[in-house]
């Protein structure tokens, strides 16, 4: 690493005054514009959805990638190895026929699935098996998770009383030993973005466990198996049957819908992180549907259902009929809507014990039992003391393999280049293939200093953004520092910009002294401030839940908010040297915190920079920005190197 090219410091080195820290962004049309980025993205991912596929052919020969990216977004490409899974039967309990058994295995070392498995009492041959994966149906006695497993005994137990075995898992979240599902959603752990974790990866990895267990058991016919659940059940449910076809018939239960519910008319609000892979690829859901073709397959929802709406369903369900057309297996498609809210309901049950008794046992009969519970929930509980080795409450923090400090050989130009690439194609994916025209703009500020002039640039439509530049030194070939500022250096240089750039800086108030301090710092010195999306000007919002919520949003679209401000400092450099008199200035950038991280990686992606003065970078991925996949192959300090070799010798 060169050391005198890359500066990394720890100390605040420009004192900030009160007024400066108070400063607010301008209200403006931002809320707008987010909206509207979302809608476009968003459309961008529906049009191109088997844009490609027209034959038969075309898709076979193409599903293979599918389902690698498939795996890959959910963290198990490569996939965990298959450890044993030492299996323990608790106890029984017996009524109306049914036996059921308390039990738990391992999926990986520590990993416990806590389930009970339903069987009639009497058994002549083998017999179709279903896997019912549970939603978020919680249940406590005295302080202690039952587990979501006794939620649903109800169609355990109607399986089994109309011959089959039927394995019930509880999940990671609301399962006897609890875990967590919302990683980013309630606990802040935007790291499981760069790691490239979602909770979703846990429980499909458990799906296919169960089914090394159900064909493991001696009752089991392993060539009939089919999967339910509803919400996140159902949820589960795609993710197994789309990656393992060992599952014969599928019925997912108010377990999908479109893209658009969820990132324009905001059903992401409503989800936790367990719904979702790491969108990397950059799917729409359709796609996950289409990966269970030609194997029969019931969709099915209620028609007021807020967080899976009855226009998204249908149309994931119109969509993959296209699959389902090329082989020439619309009758093992099928969409079942009833009325309801986001309910476990009888109409939804029975549509479900229909299709299993159609594919599985070539039954057509009518359905003449309801599906009750049969036992006291307290009675199926697995474990009277957890296990103490257990890896449940941490699973997160080793699922997906990760890179360590030095793993990338920065004297190796061939590994740059490559960690560069696969940046682009697994992190920054999301940056837009064809870069829009910039629209460079340039004007005096009128009232201020003559070395001020405002750049605006479209970095990527809907957002129009600012370059703040100072320059005393009209030489072409003069230094030129620029600052990138996050929302705290905002705060901390806008009431001084509000003076120097007046009237480009609405709603903030000026605060001369910073002013001041800020021609000290840039007297003899060309210097320019990017400000990218989603701050200051361009600020959204300051309530946390929303914020939350647009960065959910980013990442169902297979990006993350630090990645598209990476962009945007991408975009502001190439916009300065489209800028008489700056064109071939040599470039030291300056940024802290959260900007740091972004200065950083835009020096991977843009040449003719000889400087990073780095404040308050962060020591690690885990504290830093999120940015999608990034842990699993490269470890922060390794890009500080990789950016070292890349800057102009002085």
């Amino acid at each position: 690493m060169r050391n005198v090219a890359i500066v990394i410091l720890v100390a605040v080195v420009l004192a900030k005054s009160t007024a400066a820290q108070s400063a607010e962004p301008a209200a403006t049309n931002s809320d707008q514009q987010i909206a509207e980025y979302f809608r476009a993205e968003t459309q961008k991912l529906t049009d191109r959805t088997f844009a490609d596929i027209e034959t038969l052919e075309d898709w076979t020969g193409k599903r293979p990638e599918y389902r690698r990216q498939m795996l890959e977004m959910l963290g198990l490409n490569p996939m965990p190895p298959k450890t044993p899974l030492e299996p323990v039967v608790t106890g029984t309990l017996e009524e109306s026929g049914v036996i059921v058994e308390r039990l738990h295995f391992q999926s990986m070392p520590g990993l416990y699935v806590t389930a009970n498995l339903y069987r009639p009492s009497v058994q002549n041959e083998k017999l179709p098996a279903i896997l019912y994966v549970c939603g978020h149906g919680g249940e406590r006695q005295d302080g202690k998770s039952l587990g979501n497993k006794t939620h649903y005994q109800h169609h355990g137990a109607w399986f089994a009383r109309n011959g089959y075995v039927c394995l019930t898992i509880d999940t990671v979240q609301l399962g006897e030993i609890e875990g967590i599902h919302h990683g980013t959603y309630r606990e802040k752990m935007w790291w499981w973005n760069n790691r490239g974790y979602s909770s979703a990866g846990v429980e499909a990895f458990n799906c296919i466990r169960s089914l090394d267990y159900l064909q493991s058991r001696d009752e089991v016919d392993g060539d009939r198996i089919g999967v339910t659940g509803r919400s996140g059940g159902g949820a589960y449910s795609w993710w197994i049957a789309a990656i393992d076809e060992r599952i014969t018939a599928a019925v997912p239960v108010a377990g999908i819908t479109s893209l658009k519910n969820h990132v324009v008319d905001g059903c992401v609000e409503g989800h936790c992180d367990c719904m979702y892979m790491v969108n990397t690829y950059r799917w729409d859901f359709p796609m996950v549907a289409a990966l269970v073709a030609p194997r029969p397959l019931l969709i099915t929802n209620s028609d007021k259902d807020r967080i899976f709406p009855l226009d998204g369903v249908v149309d994931v369900y119109t969509k993959v009929q296209k699959i389902y057309d090329l082989y020439d297996a619309r009758d093992k498609l099928g969409l079942q809507i009833s009325e309801g809210p986001h309910k476990d309901t009888q109409e939804l049950r029975v549509a479900a014990f229909r299709w299993m008794n159609r594919f599985l046992r070539e039954d057509h009969s009518l359905i003449e039992m309801a599906a009750e519970p049969l036992f006291e929930k307290r009675d199926l509980r697995v474990f009277e003391e957890l296990p103490e080795q257990q890896r449940v409450t941490t699973i997160h923090e080793s699922f997906v393999p990760k890179a360590e400090p030095g793993d990338l050989d920065v004297d190796s130009p061939e590994a740059v280049r490559a960690l560069i690439d696969r940046l682009r194609q697994r992190t920054f994916r999301g940056w837009p293939d064809s870069p829009e025209p910039l629209n460079v703009h340039s004007s005096a500020v009128e009232g201020g200093p003559s070395q001020a002039h405002v750049i605006e640039f479209t970095s990527q439509s809907p957002f129009r953004l600012p370059i703040y530049v100072l320059q005393p030194d009209r030489d072409p070939n003069a230094p030129l520092d620029v600052l990138i500022l996050d929302q705290d250096g905002w705060k901390k240089w806008a009431a001084g910009l509000s003076v120097l750039f007046p009237g480009h800086v609405p709603g903030v108030k000026p605060d001369p002294e910073v002013a001041a301090a800020m021609q000290r710092m840039t007297e003899d010195r060309n210097t320019a401030f990017i400000v990218p999306r989603g701050v200051g000007p361009t600020r959204w919002t300051d309530d946390e839940r929303t914020q939350t919520h647009i960065r959910r949003r980013f990442m169902l679209l297979g990006q993350t908010l630090a990645g598209m401000q990476i962009y945007d400092v991408i975009r502001g450099l190439e916009t300065l040297r489209q800028t008489a008199g700056l064109e071939k200035s040599v470039v030291s950038i300056e940024a802290e915190g959260d900007a740091a991280v972004w200065g950083l990686y835009a020096s991977l992606f843009v040449d003719g920079i000889d400087q990073l003065n780095l404040e308050n970078l962060p020591e690690r991925n885990r504290d830093a920005p999120d940015l999608l996949n990034v842990s699993r192959f490269v470890e922060l300090n390794d890009v500080v190197n990789a950016a070292a070799t890349r800057l102009v010798e002085k």
